[in-house]
């Protein structure tokens, strides 16, 4: 490791699920292939810095939930013949992929347990065999936020008790599950709603929080929950001491809960379709209409109170979801993001 990038930690990681949300049959764009992902992160370069792993989606045609012992030594030879590892996974607990709403009747529920018990199962054997030395499995509520307004106490606590039997799955797998901080998903719509779940299941050792720097910048701004909004309504993105106070006041709500860390830029405008729509839309890091000062705002994620680093995930991750494809096939793009995780983690890592 050069002079230039002295800390080990937290590890860079990018994300292939890229390649696939929002792509595909009925998309605008066909789905990326999980090797021309692999391929893109592995060629990126910044200095001397270079990712150390990818996080996955597992669904298909990147992974099958159901896939095979054999289909899963395939995929992890296809990432550590690269030089990479695996980090955090994502588990297909949506409807359309297998499962069903955390807040919905008992068979949704039960969908959802399953497609959670099928992701830790495939965490846990990519864990043991020692390509995946880190790392959380991701889910979130898979409903949206309007029915959920149609009974806010009542829908909290039914996301309540399904995280609680997810957890209860996680920790026969040895997994850790994080709750991921999108204002698309019920429950997780708005940072009180997302720490009335995190409290509510109360297993900080089991459930904890995915903070994504795009999709948490619209908790400041109340987009799904005008309610909860922090920043105030007539706010100017000229003022930077409003800006930090208001971005200090959400992380120290939530940094005790994160487990799992996305690096992004975002111009503060939302993006997307189905059931990811109105969510945070990702920008390049070098996005003129970018909203963030990215290794300032990500500081407040890694380091606490004190200024010291919180050392509660070892990796970070960079989601590139809802990019166009010719973004995502051109070299400059993940190299730059790269060298965007670089800055973050020479100025807020550390090592051991």
């Amino acid at each position: 490791m050069s002079a230039a990038h002295i800390n080990q930690y937290p590890k860079l990681h990018n994300a292939a699920w890229p390649g696939v949300v929002g792509k595909g049959p009925g998309a605008e764009e066909p789905a990326i292939d999980l090797d021309t992902m692999l391929d893109l992160t592995a060629a990126a370069k910044a200095d001397n810095a270079k990712f150390d792993g990818v996080d996955i989606f597992l669904f298909a045609p990147h992974v099958d939930i159901d896939a095979s012992d054999d289909d899963l030594k395939r995929i992890a030879e296809k990432v550590t013949s690269r030089g990479l590892v695996i980090g955090s996974v994502v588990a297909p607990v949506w409807p359309p992929t297998g499962g069903g709403s955390a807040m919905g009747d008992a068979n949704d529920r039960k969908k959802f347990c399953e497609q959670v018990r099928k992701g830790c199962r495939i965490a846990e054997f990519w864990r043991e065999m020692g390509v995946r030395p880190y790392g959380v499995v991701r889910i979130d509520s898979a409903c949206g936020p309007d029915a959920w307004y149609d009974d806010p106490a009542g829908s909290t606590r039914k996301i309540i008790d399904t995280f609680k039997e997810a957890c209860k799955v996680a920790e026969d797998h040895g997994e850790r599950l994080a709750a991921e901080g999108e204002v698309c998903w019920a429950g997780m719509h708005s940072w009180k709603a997302m720490l009335a779940v995190l409290e509510g299941v109360n297993q900080p050792r089991t459930l904890g929080f995915q903070a994504d720097m795009a999709h948490t910048l619209h908790y400041l701004l109340g987009t799904n929950a005008p309610e909860d909004r922090i920043l105030p309504e007539n706010f100017s993105w000229s003022d930077t001491t409003t800006f930090t106070q208001a971005y200090k006041t959400l992380t120290s709500a939530l940094r005790p809960w994160t487990i799992d860390f996305h690096v992004a830029q975002s111009d503060a405008t939302v993006k997307g379709s189905g059931s990811h729509d109105k969510t945070g839309r990702h920008c390049l890091p070098n996005d003129p209409n970018g909203k963030l000062d990215i290794v300032r705002e990500a500081g407040l994620w890694l380091k606490d109170d004190k200024g010291q680093p919180t050392r509660k995930f070892k990796h970070i991750c960079w989601d590139g979801c809802m990019f166009p494809n010719a973004t995502m096939m051109k070299p400059d793009t993940w190299n730059s993001i790269l060298a965007a995780m670089a800055a973050v983690r020479d100025t807020h890592g550390w090592n051991g």
